[in-house]
C-alpha cells in the first residue's frame, strides 16, 4: 500500500481530501488530465499526457485550461484547512509537464466567499439540458465578470444581437468542421464512452441555440425554455501556457460563482477547438484578448455528476516520506 505524505503541514488524510476536492474541477470532455505529486514542502500539479486529446487539443491548450481549473479548486480546498497557498505557475521550463507548485504561504482564515464557493464544488456539473425561460439578472452577469477579473482574466458577455449571431455562426461552422474530420469524431467518441455524457460533442439543446429545430423535451421544463441564454466568452490577457493556466483558474471561479447564484452552465467549445475559427473569434473581439472558452449560462434542472478518477490514480511518485 502506498504511504501518502502529508504536504504543507497537513496530515496525509487532509492532503488527500484536498486532492479529492481538486479532482472535481471541470475538464475538457471530462478527460481529467491532471496528476499531483505530494512532497512535504509542496504539492506539484502535472499534466497527464495519458488523458490528453492530441487530435482535438493538439497544442494542449484545453489540457492546461482544465489543469488551471483543478489548481483553483485545490487552492480553495487548502484554504479550508487554514493553508494560504503560494502558487508558482510554470516553475521549471525544463519540465513542461510541471504546470504549478503550491507551497505554504502562511495561515489564512476562511472567508464567507471562499466557504460558499467550496460548498458548491461537489454540486457543480455541466448541464446540457434546456434552460428555463428566465433571463439571467444583470447583477449576476456582473458577479461572473468580477469572478474572472479576480483571476486575472476577462469574461466578455455576448449581449448584442449582431454579436450573438456572429458567435452562433462560429459555433455552427466549427461544429461542422469537427464532424467532418474522422480523427476528431473518433477521438471524441472514445472519450465520451470513457468519461461520461458531459463530455459529449454538441447536443441537440445546444444545436437549438444555434437556430436548429427545437428539440423534443422530456417534460422537465415543459414549454419554459430559454432559446437565448446568457452566452459569455472567457478570455485571457496572455497567449500561451501562462494565459491558459490563469484562464483555467478563472473558469472554475466563474463556474462556481454561477452555481452559488443558482445558475447552470455548459460549454460551447467548438469555436475554440478549431484553430481557424478561434482566430476569427479573436478578431471579432478586437484581437487583444485571447478567447479560451465559450459558456452558455441559464437556469436549468439539476444535472447528474460525471465519473471521476480515484484519487489514488492522480498521484505521482514520490508519495512517501521516505522519498
Amino acid at each position: 500500500m502506498t504511504v501518502v505524505v502529508g504536504s504543507l503541514g497537513l496530515a496525509p488524510e487532509q492532503t488527500l481530501s484536498a486532492i479529492g476536492t481538486a479532482s472535481l474541477a471541470p475538464s475538457v470532455r471530462n478527460s481529467q488530465p491532471w496528476r499531483f505529486r505530494l512532497l512535504p514542502d509542496r504539492i506539484e500539479l502535472h499534466a497527464d499526457p495519458v488523458h490528453a486529446l492530441p487530435v482535438t487539443d493538439p497544442t494542449g491548450r484545453e489540457l492546461r485550461l482544465s489543469c488551471g481549473a483543478a489548481l483553483f479548486t485545490l487552492r480553495l480546498a487548502l484554504k479550508s484547512f487554514g493553508v494560504r497557498p503560494l502558487v508558482t505557475l510554470l516553475p521549471d521550463t525544463a519540465a513542461p509537464g510541471l504546470l504549478a507548485t503550491v507551497r505554504l504561504g502562511g495561515r489564512v482564515e476562511l472567508t464567507d466567499e471562499t466557504r460558499e464557493l467550496l460548498s458548491v464544488v461537489p454540486g457543480r456539473h455541466t448541464n446540457r439540458l434546456p434552460f428555463a425561460e428566465v433571463a439571467v439578472p444583470v447583477a449576476h452577469g456582473q458577479a461572473l465578470v468580477r469572478a474572472a477579473e479576480l483571476e486575472r482574466s476577462w469574461l466578455h458577455i455576448v449581449s448584442d444581437q449582431v454579436e450573438r449571431a456572429r458567435l452562433r455562426y462560429f459555433v455552427a461552422r466549427a461544429d461542422r468542421l469537427q464532424k467532418a474530420d474522422p480523427a476528431v469524431v473518433a477521438e471524441l467518441a472514445a472519450v465520451t464512452d470513457a468519461a461520461g455524457s458531459a463530455s459529449a460533442p454538441l447536443r441537440s439543446h445546444d444545436e437549438w441555440w444555434l437556430g436548429a429545430a427545437p428539440p423534443v423535451l422530456d417534460g422537465a421544463l415543459g414549454e419554459d425554455r430559454e432559446p437565448e441564454p446568457l452566452v459569455v466568452v472567457l478570455n485571457s490577457h496572455y497567449e500561451g501556457p501562462l494565459g491558459e493556466l490563469l484562464a483555467g483558474q478563472a473558469l472554475q471561479r466563474v463556474l462556481l460563482t454561477a452555481t452559488t447564484l443558482g445558475l447552470s452552465t455548459s460549454f460551447l467549445a467548438q469555436p475554440i477547438e478549431v484553430g481557424s475559427v478561434r482566430a476569427e473569434l479573436r478578431r471579432s473581439l478586437g484581437g487583444s484578448l485571447v478567447p479560451q472558452t465559450v459558456l452558455r449560462i441559464g437556469y436549468g434542472t439539476p444535472a447528474p455528476p460525471t465519473p471521476r478518477r480515484p484519487v489514488s490514480d492522480l498521484l505521482d511518485e514520490p508519495t512517501s516520506a521516505a522519498r
